[in-house]
């Protein structure tokens, strides 16, 4: 990993995790790495803090990496691809762009060797999780390449067929949302009642946490630990009892269908026009 050059097209949020997280599992020097994108102030923000080369040019920056890293929005790709020359035959082409299928990467681009993939917020910390899969013209030698960059984000899953991917987007990938704003509801429940906000927080915060932590070290299913803490006749109940009313599971359930069906659309889109800047957030 250490003499593979990698270009990240798009240095947004998600490009800097996996640039922050391969530095610092020492997969790849900085002078390896290089970020395009619109904005020069952004790519002397990151020059300063990573020591990684930066440029304006979408087509230099690919023209001698050995790994493409697609990280624009959804919308950008077809413009930045169009404006794309030179990507090296036997190049890497990583995306991590929603909605965007292999087949259309391989049209755009004129290329073979794709892998598809949908990382979280939470990987800019490096606890996320990916899900991914590749085009059949991949090496066993690209996939252990894109394993290793993943990896800088958290927890990969490798999946064989490519609708998993639209499913991920909806689950894995916009959950974060889903979680931030449960936790936004009991907050703002919390203070309802009384608390100072900043207490609220806190307890919220460490109920969410070590709820998970629980539940990864119980090993058991959540229904199971979810009818451990409901005595009858008790508090849990009686909340639970209102959130099913409520259709608390349905609302998730479409939700997350919701986001699915988004997710199948940007693949169709035409691209719209939106700010270039747009491309590093």
């Amino acid at each position: 990993m250490l003499n593979i050059e990698i270009a990240f097209i798009g240095p947004g949020a998600m490009a800097e995790a996996m640039i922050a997280g391969l530095l610092n599992k020492k997969l790849a020097l900085p002078e390896n790495i290089i970020a395009s994108g619109p904005r020069e102030e952004r790519g002397a923000e990151l020059r300063k803090k990573y020591g990684i080369r930066t440029t304006t040019d979408n087509t230099s920056a690919a023209l001698n990496a050995d790994v493409v890293a697609l990280s624009v929005k959804p919308q950008r790709l077809s413009v930045v691809m169009k404006g794309m020359k030179g990507v090296r035959s036997d190049a890497l082409v990583l995306s991590i762009i929603a909605g965007a299928s292999i087949k259309k990467i391989g049209m755009g681009l004129k290329h073979k060797s794709i892998v598809r993939s949908m990382p979280n917020t939470p990987g800019q910390i490096g606890e996320g999780i990916t899900v991914w899969t590749a085009s059949k013209e991949t090496t066993e030698k690209q996939h252990e390449i894109a394993r290793f960059i993943l990896r800088a984000l958290g927890e990969e899953v490798f999946v064989e067929d490519e609708s998993y991917l639209d499913m991920a987007t909806a689950l894995s990938g916009t959950g974060p949302a889903y979680v931030f704003l449960f936790a936004e509801a009991l907050i703002d429940a919390g203070v309802h009642m009384g608390f100072p906000r900043r207490i609220a927080e806190r307890l919220v915060l460490q109920t969410i946490k070590g709820s998970m932590s629980f539940y990864d070290r119980a090993g058991r299913h959540p229904a199971t630990l979810r009818n451990q803490v409901t005595s009858p006749g008790g508090t849990s109940a009686e909340a639970l009892y209102y959130l099913e009313k409520a259709g608390f599971r349905t609302a998730i359930s479409r939700a997350v269908w919701a986001a699915y069906q988004r997710s199948l659309e940007l693949g169709k889109e035409k691209p719209s026009h939106i700010d270039a800047g747009d491309e590093e957030k």
